[in-house]
């Protein structure tokens, strides 16, 4: 009882106001609130009373919804770039090399001879389909079983709505041109095949020799592709970083699925990174390189060249879709600038600072490299690839415990990463689930060319560079093989493309007072007094709902004493107790019993006496159960029952 009266008098102490109702609370608000118009509506007259109320209306739905538009508008966190130039000295990118083709046709051959005897006699069956045009000569039976797995076909379309499938070793093909299509099928003889259509026999033969050997050399362990491939001391015959001699030994070998063997300069794994002391061509790097293009695999790489990449330290170099070409017989000059860009992380945008926050597993962590989407996208695509088709394509990194694709352990597999590749949801699934990186360095360059070396010089260079290869007079070099490269610094000058925030706290506070103060003359203070007013609104309605729970508790009580009340005897006009109720007892020693109004002596009776009627109570010290009688027939005998 005690908590609950002080409870009530600290809610009036924190009432503000001068009354308890709202009205009341309402016009003292008016009165003292230092915004214009509430003071207009109860100071002037009936019909200027309406204008200003129409007009204060008017303005506080106005400056509401401009509210409202500047508080989506900070929401939408949109972002700003801005471009500034600085000059310092820069760290020389990371700079990788590697032949176009992936292996030593020497070191595979053995590996390829039947896939090799079987796109022979394809392209001569596409290129003379007249049985008997042939070339005579006798040859050992080929091998079918890898066509089988993954044959090629031609599409007859001279009738469209019913195009026929023709089998290059099966069918007469006279007179149909030579478009081809690879069909990969869910497993041999399934009728559930994917077919991939080509305008030239020349592209359909790549992609056919690609799906093959990939297959074949899925089943080559590691090591052992590494030593087919080309190495460093044959492949890097000169090496000069700006005043200082380098050779293949200053280079980090990774293994690279499209290119084989590939060497990494100033990479940064296991060294400081390399500094560049100026800019020009004469501080860069410099290299010469023998791409041996007489041991190219024929059907496999159909372009000759280096394929080179400028990339950050520790970063994978992702050449086939990053990289640039460097021609044989040329000396290309690139040309570097660098920009740096700063995104801002969320929720002004969806990056990440390293890939943590990324549900995909990065397969490329193995190399110790830095997150990349490049990385993230294709460890997601071979994710995908071992769930749904149950193993992992050769040209992506593996998890532990899982194999790579192959006919023979996987015959349906061809059809499988073709159906994954197209898909469209999968794809997007990536997409959705890699992030950019927040903060990036990206290398523009500028790349000139020109023939290497010269007629005039050619002959006592390729001397010298075959004796200190191979320790030979002889010229083992030639121009189709030799490639010279230049990488520098153009200039130190470097762009930072930064964002930033368009709409900060500041922005957003200063646009809701200036909108506040210019509809409505208001300021901070005139919120703080508007958040008065509903805080006195509530301690109101809290005190009524007290008042109203308190006189509901009243009227159940009452109604529970009149339940207990008794009856009087209209004839003898003697009452008559209920059952259970006695007359008290009278003590000798103690004073006779005084009447007194029912209610007065809530104590000494058994129910609450507020709103008895006006009769009177014979009370007596000590008794516990007494009832009402009136002052007429107070000496009237109680019956008992």
């Amino acid at each position: 009882m005690n908590l609950k009266k002080y409870f009530i008098r600290a809610l009036h102490r924190l009432q503000k106001g001068p009354g308890y109702t709202y009205k009341e609370l309402l016009v003292w608000y008016c009165d003292n609130t230092n915004t214009h118009g509430p003071k207009r509506i109860i100071k002037e007259g009936p019909k200027k009373k309406l204008i200003w109320f129409f007009l204060t209306l008017l303005f506080a739905s106005l400056v509401f919804w401009q509210w409202g538009i500047l508080i989506n508008t900070y929401l939408s966190y949109n972002v700003t770039s801005s471009l500034s130039i600085g000059f310092k000295t820069m760290k020389f990118p990371a700079v990788t090399v590697c032949n176009a083709n992936p292996f030593k046709y020497s070191e595979v051959k053995h590996l390829l001879k039947e896939l090799d005897r079987l796109i022979e006699a394809a392209l001569e069956r596409i290129l003379q389909p007249t049985p008997g045009n042939g070339s005579n000569t006798s040859s050992p039976p080929l091998d079918l079983e890898l066509w089988h797995q993954i044959p090629l076909v031609l599409i007859d379309e001279h009738d469209k709505d019913n195009p026929i499938i023709l089998d290059i070793f099966e069918s007469n093909l006279a007179g149909l041109s030579p478009a081809s299509v690879p069909p990969q099928c869910s497993h041999q003889g399934s009728g559930n095949c994917t077919y991939r259509n080509f305008t030239s026999a020349a592209q359909a033969v790549t992609e056919w020799y690609i799906l093959q050997s990939t297959s074949i050399l899925s089943r080559v362990p590691l090591q052992e592709r590494i030593r087919m491939g080309y190495q460093a001391e044959d492949m890097i015959l000169a090496c000069l970083y700006g005043a200082e001699p380098c050779n293949y030994k200053n280079f980090t070998q990774i293994y690279h699925p499209d290119h084989g063997n590939c060497y990494i300069f100033n990479w940064g794994m296991d060294e400081e990174a390399l500094n560049s002391s100026n800019p020009g061509a004469e501080f860069g790097l410099k290299l010469i390189l023998d791409i041996s293009q007489q041991d190219y695999i024929p059907y496999l790489s159909s372009a000759a060249g280096a394929r080179l990449m400028l990339h950050q330290q520790k970063s994978f170099p992702f050449l086939k879709d990053q990289g640039i070409y460097a021609m044989a017989g040329t000396e290309t000059s690139i040309g570097v600038l660098v920009d740096e860009l700063e995104r801002m992380g969320y929720p002004y945008s969806d990056c990440t600072m390293n890939g943590s926050d990324v549900p995909v597993k990065n397969l490329y962590s193995q190399y110790n490299t830095s997150y990349s989407i490049q990385a993230c996208l294709r460890s997601c695509f071979q994710n995908h690839m071992i769930e749904i088709c149950g193993c992992g394509h050769y040209m992506f990194p593996l998890p532990e415990g899982v194999n790579y694709c192959n006919n023979e352990d996987n015959p349906g597999w061809a059809y499988c990463y073709s159906s994954l590749r197209s898909s469209i949801r999968h794809r997007q699934i990536c997409i959705d689930s890699c992030k950019e990186t927040c903060n990036d360095t990206q290398y523009k360059m500028t790349i000139s060319m020109a023939d290497w070396p010269s007629e005039a010089s050619e002959d006592w260079i390729f001397h010298i560079l075959s004796y200190e290869r191979d320790m030979s007079t002889n010229v083992t070099l030639d121009r189709n093989g030799i490639i010279k490269l230049n990488i520098y610094f153009q200039e130190y000058n470097y762009r930072t493309i930064s964002e930033s925030a368009a709409t900060t706290i500041v922005w957003l506070l200063s646009s809701l007072g200036g909108q506040f103060g210019f509809w409505m003359g208001g300021s901070v203070l005139c919120l703080i007094e508007f958040g008065e007013i509903i805080i006195d609104s509530l301690w109101i309605t809290v005190i009524n709902v007290i008042s109203w729970c308190k006189g509901l508790k009243q009227k159940r009580a009452q109604a529970r004493w009149w339940r207990l009340t008794p009856t009087w005897a209209s004839s003898t006009r003697t009452r008559v107790p209920s059952p259970g109720t006695r007359r008290c007892p009278l003590s000798p020693a103690r004073p006779h019993p005084t009447t007194t109004r029912c209610g007065c002596s809530p104590s000494t009776s058994s129910g609450p006496t507020a709103m008895q009627k006006p009769s009177e109570r014979r009370v007596t010290a000590g008794c516990q159960h007494c009832v009402c009688v009136s002052p007429a027939e107070q000496s009237s005998p109680l019956r008992s029952n």
